[in-house]
């Protein structure tokens, strides 16, 4: 019997409860994976709480990387014996799971599992928000907040290696040299100063480009306070609670700023733009420009550590889930 992670009702990490749990065979369009590894990520603690609503019970987890048990019938371009990763939908907390074929992403013979399950969800939302939301150019200057973090080491990397100029922020010494070491130009301990008034020195009081915001609630306000005029806020979630903008006229005093709330769900609403993205992924590690690195492992019987580490921001990099 194949065990899973239920969450029944939402709350902290101790909802979570490791089950026995037969995924079933797959339906039309459907696969059977036996995950090897599972990725570790925020988004999984916002369905855990509720803030993200999840029809209960559900399985939580938004990416792993496994082999094809099971294939149902439509499905033409996955066989038995395929070596994949995923990324959502929710249900990766599982020794075994089904997912949408259409979800799948077949992995290339560089990529092995963990490597997969550690670099897919962070990685590709690093691309999209690089290279879509905002087409960073060699000569802008960008803000990275907690850049120790899982999307932080490889979007940093990434953009410098595109030649931008890279400021980050960090929550302790050791978090700040990780950041130094993995792309940054310049990192800032915001436990120490306002990171608002460094970047203010750091460009000779212009501002950043671009400010790339996962941290949300803490830090919005001030983040704003480091864009150039007509600079872009990017804000990708929520690790100190949602962020709320009561008023927009805040926006026209700071120097007619923008905001943007992107997800993975609209830029990876299609196959075609998922398993580009994570091609785009894939040739970065394979060259070099990217060095995914595994900081953490939790059985997935101890999911709930792992989900008190990230929260209590005990974690660098990436994080996974062994079943």
């Amino acid at each position: 019997m194949s065990r899973a992670q239920i969450v029944r009702r939402h709350g902290g990490p101790e909802v979570m409860q490791l089950e026995d749990r037969d995924p079933g065979a797959p339906g039309p369009g459907q696969i059977r994976i036996a995950n090897k590894a599972i990725g570790l990520n925020f988004v999984d603690c916002y369905e855990r709480s509720g803030l993200y609503k999840v029809e209960l019970p559900f399985v939580p987890g938004n990416e792993g990387a496994g082999v094809v048990t099971a294939v149902g019938e439509g499905v033409e371009d996955i066989r038995v014996g395929d070596r994949v990763g995923y990324i959502g939908p929710s249900g990766a907390y599982a020794e075994e799971r089904l997912l949408p074929a259409g979800r799948a992403i077949p992995l290339p013979d560089h990529i092995d599992f963990e490597t997969a399950a550690a670099a897919m969800l962070k990685g590709m939302t690093a691309y999209y928000l690089l290279f879509e939301t905002w087409k960073l150019k060699p000569e802008e200057t960008i803000l990275w907040q907690a850049a120790a973090g899982g999307v932080g080491l490889i979007a940093c990397r990434w953009a410098r290696a595109l030649g931008a100029t890279v400021y980050g922020t960090a929550g302790s010494p050791e978090k700040v040299e990780l950041a130094r070491a993995n792309g940054c130009h310049e990192v800032i301990n915001y436990r120490e100063q306002s990171f608002a008034k460094r970047v203010r020195e750091l460009t000779g009081g212009r501002g950043v480009d671009v400010v790339y915001d996962s941290v949300g609630q803490a830090t919005f306000e001030e983040s704003l306070d480091c864009l150039r005029p007509r600079g872009l806020m990017v804000s990708f979630g929520n690790a100190s609670g949602p962020v709320a903008v009561p008023n927009l006229g805040i926006l026209a005093t700071k120097g007619s700023l923008y905001v943007t709330r992107p997800t993975t769900k609209t830029y990876f609403a299609s196959t075609a733009e998922l398993r580009h993205a994570a091609k785009m992924l894939f040739a970065a590690i394979g060259d070099g420009t990217l060095d995914i690195v595994v900081h953490q492992r939790f059985r997935l019987a101890d999911a709930a550590d792992a989900h008190r580490a990230l929260e209590g921001r005990q974690t660098t990099g990436s994080t996974l889930l062994l079943p």
